[in-house]
Order: C-alpha cells, then structure tokens, then sequence
C-alpha cells in the first residue's frame, strides 16, 4: 500500500530535476563526473544502466582509443552515454568527429573554456555541455551556444577551482533558467541533492561516491583508500612559489603529496641557484605527477600516485554495484522531501 506522504515527495522530486532528466534522457538527473582511467566502458555503461547518466573521460585518448571506448561502451548499454573532451587537447577537432561518427547525444567540454568553433562543431550532432566556473564565464558559454552547464566546486576530486559549490550555486543558478545547469563537487547524500534542485539546479554530477562501485575497474587498494579516508584526507595540492604555478588537486594525502612538496622546493632552490632557467624549472614541476594517477587507479600505488578524491570520500564506506548507489541516493532525496514537508 502506498504512502500519500513518499508518493508526493517523489513527484515533487521528478518535477524538480524534470529539466535534467530530459535533456539527458535518463530516470535520474544524475550525471557521473568523467574520472581518468575509471570512468571507461565498465562504469560508464553501469551508471546508464542503472538510471543515471555516464559519462566517458577521453583525457589525453587517441581518436583510435577514443573510437574504440564508445564502441566498446555500446556493446554495453543502449541508454544514453556521454563523452568527456579536453578543450586542450591538441587533436580536439578529430576527437569531436569522432563522437560525430559514433553518433554520441552528448559532448562535455572540459578542462578549459572551449571555444565558440569547438562548441558549434559538437552541437551540429549533439548536445553539447560546458563547465562554468564563474557567472560572467556562464553568460559566455549561453551565449557560445552551450545547452547545459556544469557548476563544480573546490570540493570536488581532480582538478578543482577556488570557489566551493555552496558559493556558486548562489552566484550562478539564480541567473540561469534557460538552459539546465548541473551541480558538483562534495555531493555524497541525497539531501544535498534535494537542495540543489530546490536552489534551481536541473540535476547534479557526482564522481567520488562512484569509485568504489563493483562495476569500476579501479584497483582494490585504490578503493581501500577511498573507503578508509574521512574529508579531511582529501587536500589539494600546494603551491610553493607563485613563480612556478601549480593547478590544483585534489587527492587523497600520501607519501607523494610530500615528495610534490619537496620536487618543488628543490627544483626552485635550483633556479634561484641559476642551475636551471624558468621554464626548465618550471617543465620539471609539471613532470612530477606524470602517470601519477594511472599508477594508483590501474597499478593500486597509492603510496606515490595520486589518488584523486573529492571531499565526499568521507561517506564512501564500502563497495557496492552502481544501481544501489544510485538507489540510495535517491531514497535519500525522497526521504528528506517527506521530512521537511511533515
């Protein structure tokens, strides 16, 4: 027998990600966030299967791999799937006709402000979503023809901005309404769900919660880490000299966040001593980390990779399939729905 009370909270819950789940085309307005190395054709087709949407991450993919993943990915699934591209990638026009060819709904620009061409040339065979860190840039992306947007805040895992979710919901979902805007970064409960979509949000992204999902391909080690880590593991890599910038990144702390520290101080000490110009030095920097993240996903180091984590990891507590992740979380929204409205 069916309970007046749940059955209004879930319909108040499908009118308010409504917008979402159609542009995605999914039973949740739950994208998942495009992880290098973990969100291939395992996860991604799970995560479609199971309601929500999945979201391939090309990273620095060949157009060959590229081509092979979404094929592999279709054998898979046949609910809808998105791609992740790098705007700078240097083959990011052959990467889009590649998505042309597989006839992929769903091109993510990310790592960057794409720029107005690469987002009319994904939009001539697909919906074509931005990341926007900031509401002047979220105006630009609308104007450049973006039809969904992607808020991300500094608590996420990976590369991360400065600003937290919690500020960039109030600075930029009141100033949207034409096209769906999807939030991230931190979002490990169905309760944070539900207020998003009350502060206008069409859905959310999560990655975090899903790493430790049966159907990733992620180490087990890697996975043990997720599940013994609490928020305050999950820091963002510092920067020691503004000379020599760092982009952020948030991971778990290890024995190789403090050898990042040390790289830095001295290859810095080596250029104050002349033994090395700006951009040696600099070059030197940006090595350290180079296959970081795939020696701790695919190999399970996770003493010197980087075990990318957002702060959420601190409610990752076990493995469990995708569906039932999802489920929960939705439970979770419903709930929080009934009990603020009894």
């Amino acid at each position: 027998m069916s309970d007046p009370k749940f059955d209004a909270a879930r319909a108040r819950l499908e009118e308010l990600w409504a917008a979402g789940k159609d542009f995605l085309g999914t039973d949740y307005a739950i994208m998942a966030g495009a992880m290098s190395w973990v969100s291939e054709r395992h996860l991604v087709s799970a995560v479609s299967n199971a309601g929500g949407f999945g979201v391939i991450a090309c990273g620095s993919m060949t157009p060959d791999l590229l081509s092979a993943e979404i094929a592999a990915t279709k054998e898979m699934t046949s609910k809808p799937f998105g791609v992740n591209l790098i705007t700078m990638h240097p083959m990011l026009d052959d990467l889009i006709e590649v998505c042309r060819e597989h006839n992929v709904g769903h091109v993510v620009l990310a790592g960057g402000l794409p720029s107005s061409a690469s987002i009319k040339k994904a939009k001539e065979f697909a919906k074509v979503i931005c990341f926007a860190p900031a509401l002047v840039l979220t105006k630009k992306l609308i104007r450049s023809g973006a039809d969904a947007l992607v808020i991300e805040g500094s608590e996420a895992g990976g590369h991360v901005g400065p600003v937290s979710l919690t500020v960039l919901a109030q600075e930029i979902l009141p100033h949207v309404a034409d096209i769906p805007v999807f939030c991230a970064g931190g979002i490990g409960r169905g309760e944070a769900i539900t207020g998003l979509l009350e502060q206008g949000a069409s859905g959310v992204q999560i990655g975090t919660r899903l790493v430790c999902a049966e159907e990733c391909i992620a180490h087990p080690d890697f996975k043990k880490a997720f599940i013994r880590a609490s928020a305050r593991d999950a820091i963002t890599t510092v920067q020691l000299d503004e000379r020599f910038p760092v982009i952020p990144v948030r991971a778990l702390a290890n024995k190789g966040t403090d050898e990042f520290r040390e790289k830095q101080r001295s290859v810095i000490e080596k250029f104050r001593a002349g033994e090395l110009d700006q951009g040696a030095a600099q070059l030197e920097i940006e090595h350290f980390w180079a296959g970081a993240l795939r020696r701790a996903v695919i190999d399970g180091d996770v003493e010197s990779g980087s075990v990318m984590a957002g702060q959420s990891v601190g409610m990752v507590k076990k493995e469990q399939p995708v569906s039932e992740i999802l489920d929960e979380l939705v439970e979770q929204a419903v709930q929080s729905l009934v009990k603020r409205d009894s």
